[in-house]
């Protein structure tokens, strides 16, 4: 299995990519603080698509670049 990464090391080596996290180490607000890559894609739709096939039983989805201006997030 992969090393766990911190956020900021998921950051640098996956630079504007949507990352598939196995078993996220998260804070007490839920805020994701590292985990292990199982994927990773610039392209959305492929992240949940293998999220889907992995099925993995704890797991966390990250986009780590900038979101366009005028986006909304809708939680």
């Amino acid at each position: 299995m992969a090393d766990m990464l911190s956020v900021a090391e998921i950051q640098e080596q996956f630079a504007s990519q949507g990352v598939l996290l196995d078993e996220p180490q998260t804070s007490e607000t839920l805020e994701v603080q590292a985990g292990r890559v199982l994927f990773h894609s610039q392209d959305r739709d492929e992240v949940y698509r293998k999220a889907i096939e992995l099925r993995p039983r704890r797991f966390a989805v990250l986009f780590t670049g900038t979101m366009p201006e005028n986006t909304a997030v809708v939680l």
